[in-house]
This record gives C-alpha cells, structure tokens and sequence, in this order.
C-alpha cells in the first residue's frame, strides 16, 4: 500500500450518538501520528460535491457529549451509479485523500467496498443504533438508544398502572430486534415480538396479558419492533379482546438523538483509533468490530457476508421473566 499521508472520514446513513466521538477520534489519533485529517460534511453526497474542509484539533474540541454527527449525513442516489463512484474517486484525487474512513452501517460499508475496488484504501465503522451490522457484536449508538427506551418506557409504565392500563410500544430497530428484546426485559414486558420470530397475537400476547390480569396484575407492557409494526393494530386487538384500555406509542426518532452514553463514547473512541492505527500498520478495506469483548478488524468482503441472527437465549429469558 503507498504512503498514507492524507486521510478523510465521513459519516452516512442513519445519525447515531458516539458518531461524534468516533470522528473525534479520528482526527485526534490522525494528527497524533502525522497525518493530514479531512471531514467530509453529508456523506457521499458531500464527498461527490468536494464539501470538505481540513479538520484540527479544535475542529473536534467539546462534541464528544454531543449526539447525531458533526459532519451530518445524507442519502445519495448518484453516488450508487458507476459514474457516481468514478467520480467519487475523481474527487478523492482532487483532495489528495489516500484513505477514507466510514461511519455507518451495512450500505454505508457496500458503498466503501465499491470505493476500494476502484483503489481507494477504505476502513469501516460501525455506526448504527440498531446493531444489525453481522461482523460486529456492538454498534455505536446501540447503548444510547436502549437507554432512551427503557427511560421512554419507565414513564409509560407510571401511567400504565395509574389506569391500569396496556401499553403497546413501538420500538426502532429496522429488521433486527435487538432493541426491542433487551429493553423488553429491562422494562419487564410481557410479551415482545420481534421480526426474527413469528407470532401469533392471541398465544404471544392475548393469553400472557389474561393469565397476568388473573394473577393480579394491574398493568401490561407489549414491546414491538420496527421490522414487525402495526402498534396501534396491536392495541386495538388487545382492547378488543380483553376489554383492557391499550394505548399505542410509536417512539420514532427520538430514539435516535440525545448525548451519548459513557458505552457509546468509550466504543466510539475505541473505533476511530483503531481505524486510524490500521492505516498506520498498512492495512486496507477493513471493518472495526468488537468480537469478543475485542476490537478487531476484519476485511470488507469478509464482513458484508457475515450473518448475525438474534440471541435465543435472550427470548427465552424474555419468556420466563414475563411469567
């Protein structure tokens, strides 16, 4: 791999909190080791356009507590064609990028591996609330946004047993259902249904909330993820069936701002090192993952064909816990 002199970070997709921390990281470890730093603002939509600016030391200074992105992010349909990526690399050329590093999920890393194929050296980083990227255990933003949910959660519950009441709330997660099954059980749901499993409303829902109501309970919560949805549906099935007032909460996009979590921050600033420190040893068109309680890396390729599936021994803990 030629010298690496100039490096530059984005983030794309999704906004998640600790992105801001990465980045910082990245720029920080880049000018400790001598390199050039560049922040490319709106993701590939910015780095087509050349809206790219050098990044300093106080370019990151007091936005590590801060969540969403710095560089902000957006979608971009031209950066997806050929000629989009043939001029994506134009551009590199024109800022004398050697290394590009990115934040953000699944389509973000597939944009950066057609990137490498047409020589540009490429680093990914896991940036999504919904820990659905298959090479990695953890995403910056998961933490953060479990814990918006659970706190969503706590004062809905307040609620829920002042009128004894069933809630049903929706939670973000896209396909995946890791939000929704860990926040189910801080929350002590009493049912949680996932898109990773098919459900049946009246034996995953109907018949936990009655057996509930004839043990003395007072309240019910129902946790839905994104990839299943129809909450309010939901709700009004269980109303109709049990005669128990239901309420629906779609959460949305809450769940995605507000400062990081100490997790978040710490993740985000292992990451961005990490990615920056391959670039010094010489390796190229990698993802940063945490794998075991480690960081590692992992090749591009390698880690877009990696599959990751739901922990069933968090559902069936769910189930028991629910009892």
């Amino acid at each position: 791999m030629k010298q690496i002199n100039t490096i530059a970070v984005l983030t794309s997709g999704g906004d998640a909190p600790g992105m801001n921390a990465a980045v910082r990281a990245v720029v920080r470890t880049g000018i400790y080791n001598g390199l050039k730093v560049l922040g490319i603002y709106k993701g590939y939509e910015g780095l087509l356009n050349g809206d790219i600016e050098e990044m300093t030391l106080r370019s990151v200074g007091d936005i590590i507590q801060r969540g969403g992105t710095i560089l902000q992010t957006a979608r971009s349909k031209e950066f997806n064609t050929p000629q989009g990526l043939e001029k994506a690399i134009s551009m590199a050329k024109v800022f004398g990028i050697d290394a590009l590093i990115v934040i953000g999920g699944d389509g973000s890393f597939r944009g950066a591996k057609d990137l490498s194929q047409l020589g540009m050296n490429v680093i990914g980083i896991p940036g999504t609330i919904d820990n659905d990227i298959s090479c990695t255990d953890y995403t910056i933003g998961y933490d953060t946004a479990m814990n918006t949910v659970l706190d969503a959660i706590d004062k809905i519950r307040d609620t829920s047993y002042s009128h004894e009441r069933c809630s049903v709330l929706e939670v973000m997660g896209r396909n995946a259902g890791w939000i929704a099954v860990n926040c189910g059980i801080a929350g002590g749901a009493e049912a949680i249904i996932l898109p990773e499993k098919e459900f049946d409303i009246d034996k995953d829902i109907i018949i936990p909330i009655v057996e509930g109501r004839n043990r003395g309970k007072k309240h019910y919560l129902v946790i839905v993820a994104e990839g299943v949805g129809g909450a309010v549906e939901i709700a009004k099935y269980i109303e109709e069936k049990t005669e128990i007032t239901t309420r629906a909460t779609i959460l949305g996009y809450i769940q995605r701002g507000g400062s990081p979590t100490i997790t978040d921050r710490v993740m985000g600033s292992r990451f961005g090192a990490r990615a920056v420190q391959c670039l010094v040893e010489g390796k190229k068109n990698r993802v940063i993952a945490l794998r075991d309680n480690k960081i590692v890396d992992i090749d591009i390729t390698e880690a877009l064909n990696m599959t990751k599936t739901i922990d069933n021994e968090l559902i069936a803990l769910s189930k028991i816990l629910a009892l």
